[in-house]
């Protein structure tokens, strides 16, 4: 939601400072969303529509359980 886009930078720094970053996936998406937008925030990746926001995070696990 564009309402949203404000806060996700800082969500993105909370993690950060938290020290969690590195243990989380930051995924985004929705129409008023872009890839240019998750690069600028720092999140991990970007899907134009929930469907493609599953599939990215499968496969995300799938390579998570692949690396343990």
């Amino acid at each position: 939601l564009t309402t949203t886009m404000s806060v996700m930078p800082g969500v993105v720094a909370a993690l950060k400072s938290a020290g969690l970053r590195e243990r989380v996936k930051i995924l985004i998406g929705g129409a008023p969303l872009s890839q240019e937008f998750a690069d600028h925030i720092g999140a991990d990746c970007f899907a134009p529509d929930a469907a493609a926001a599953a599939s990215l995070a499968r496969q995300l696990l799938e390579r998570a359980e692949a690396a343990l």
